[in-house]
This record gives C-alpha cells, sequence and structure tokens, in this order.
C-alpha cells in the first residue's frame, strides 16, 4: 500500500510490486470504550466468513450486555445467511447499518487506515505470510493497554456536559 509521504522535490518514491496480487482478508470489530480490536483472518469476504466473526466476536466479548455491532452496506452484511447469524445470535448482538456511502462512520474504518499505516505502508513484503505477520504484530499492540502504537477515538470530543 503506497500512501502519502514527503519526498525531495523532484524526486519520486518507488516500491516494486510482486506480480501476482494475492489476498487475505480481515473482518474486525472496534470496541468504542476500550480501543480494543477482535478481529479474524478469512481466505475469502462473504456472508460464511462473516458470520464465524461474529461466532467469535460474541465469543471473545465477555461482557453480558448486548455487542452493538456497526455495519456498512456489504453484499454479504444482507445475506441471508447473515441474517440467519444474526436471529441466532439475536441474544447478543444488535447490528446497526449505516446509511449508504457513509461507511467512514464507522470506527474500524479509521482503525484498518491506522493498521495499513503502521503494518505496511510504503513496503513490499517478501511474502503473504510476512505481510500478514506484520498486521498480526500490530494487532495485538491495539490490544495492550501500555502500547504506544494505540489507535484511540477521543471520546471527550463526542460527549457534552
Amino acid at each position: 500500500m503506497l500512501t502519502a509521504c514527503w519526498m525531495k522535490r523532484g524526486t519520486q518514491m518507488r516500491i516494486p510490486t510482486p506480480g501476482t496480487p494475492q489476498w487475505h482478508h480481515l473482518f474486525g470489530a472496534y470496541n468504542f470504550v476500550t480501543d480494543e480490536v477482535v478481529a479474524m483472518a478469512a481466505p475469502k469476504k462473504n456472508s460464511s466468513a462473516f458470520v464465524a466473526f461474529l461466532d467469535t466476536l460474541v465469543q471473545q466479548v465477555t461482557d453480558d450486555r448486548p455487542i452493538i455491532v456497526v455495519l456498512d452496506n456489504a453484499s454479504y452484511h444482507h445475506s441471508l445467511t447473515a441474517q440467519a447469524g444474526f436471529a441466532t445470535l439475536e441474544a447478543r448482538l444488535l447490528p446497526l447499518f449505516l446509511p449508504v456511502y457513509c461507511s467512514t462512520l464507522n470506527p474500524i474504518e479509521r482503525y484498518w487506515r491506522h493498521l495499513k499505516g503502521l503494518a505496511c505502508a510504503n513496503r513490499l513484503f517478501p511474502s503473504m505470510q510476512t505481510l500478514i505477520d506484520s498486521v498480526m504484530v500490530n494487532l495485538k499492540q491495539q490490544n495492550d493497554h501500555n502500547s504506544l502504537n494505540r489507535f484511540s477515538i477521543r471520546k471527550d470530543l463526542l460527549i457534552s456536559t
């Protein structure tokens, strides 16, 4: 992933490309209260993987209160498989769908940008596994409250007194 960066005037940053595109998908949920992230890797981004992620989310969040899951309008969020998953987990999950074309309102989108900047911006990895390893290290740091690389949304600006 090439990102905006400073360069000397008249120079152009170059990053070699690997040739054949490879894909590895990551589902994630950002906890607005604790700034922690629950994530799950998947070989495909589809309804079945999404429902498996919802199961993972419910298992990892031990709080008894319902989990509000903010969703954009990806097709696999609205599929019959996803609807069945929401129905099965309705005691624990409350889906909240954002308006169309408003995915930037979802806090996880801001976190993904932060993660990409830390884990993979302006670099070519020798293999998909080394890229995945870099992402996983940075994901782990997000849930370490002592890490200096944690992403956080300022809540004091959002709550009026």
